[in-house]
């Protein structure tokens, strides 16, 4: 009797084993043919991005809006994989899951807070991207938290391009925190909460990188995953009037 419980235990742990393996591999499969869909749209849509012999940037945003109504904007971070253009819609949900090609896919796309009107009035553009396993993304955003980094980046700006603008935002604080949704709000009561706002998110930089704020600048943000969603990487930087 006994031998015959240790055989079907045996046989019940194989079966197991076998259909975890499969899993698995199927996991890995689609894993990689997501990432090389989404590299694939990615060094599609770089043919309508260009720049001139003053750095200036040249972005067809209408033939951008025919492939996908949804785009908003283009989005450069140097130094780091962070190079893409990016799309908003009604829900901060849909582009956790689908690419710029509005197909599914485990890393989705760039893609703007639906609260962001991009209309002048927004005191906090943010964008969200997955922390994913290849650094495409915003999987190389963890490296704004590395000291060498800092060191070897003190003037480093974030460029976004919307149809309107061609933006420089200058980096004033990066970290990592539990999740929370304090750092995401994009609407204020007052100049004084606004500034409030600023300076907790300075106080939270793990470098300071040497930017004054006032209730008169307007941010961007960057946030995605860590630690298996239960902390977020976060940067922050404000707009250069030039």
């Amino acid at each position: 009797m006994k031998h015959k419980i240790k055989k079907i235990i045996t046989i019940l742990l194989f079966i197991i084993f076998t259909i975890s393996f499969f899993y698995s591999l199927y996991r890995i499969i689609i894993w990689r043919k997501n990432n090389k869909d989404n590299s694939r749209i990615n060094e599609t849509l770089h043919k309508y991005i260009s720049t001139d012999s003053n750095e200036k940037y040249n972005i067809d945003f209408d033939k951008l809006k025919e492939l996908n109504s949804d785009t908003v904007a283009y989005l450069k971070l140097e130094n780091t994989n962070i190079d893409y253009v990016v799309v908003r819609t009604v829900n901060n949900d849909y582009y956790l899951d689908h690419n710029f090609e509005k197909k599914y896919n485990h890393s989705g796309w760039i893609f703007m807070d639906y609260k962001n009107k991009l209309d002048g009035s927004d005191k906090n553009i943010i964008i969200y991207g997955h922390n994913t396993v290849d650094k495409s993304m915003f999987g190389s955003l963890h490296k704004t938290l590395d000291k060498n980094w800092f060191n070897d980046n003190k003037d480093s700006v974030l460029i976004f391009v919307t149809p309107s603008e061609i933006n420089k935002y200058k980096i004033f604080s990066t970290y990592k925190i539990d999740n929370e949704e304090y750092y995401l709000k994009t609407s204020f009561n007052s100049d004084s909460e606004y500034l409030k706002f600023l300076n907790t998110l300075k106080s939270r930089s793990y470098y300071d990188y040497g930017v004054e704020l006032d209730e008169n600048d307007q941010i961007i943000t960057l946030s995605t995953c860590a630690n298996n969603g239960k902390k977020r990487v976060v940067l922050h930087a404000k707009k250069i009037i030039e």
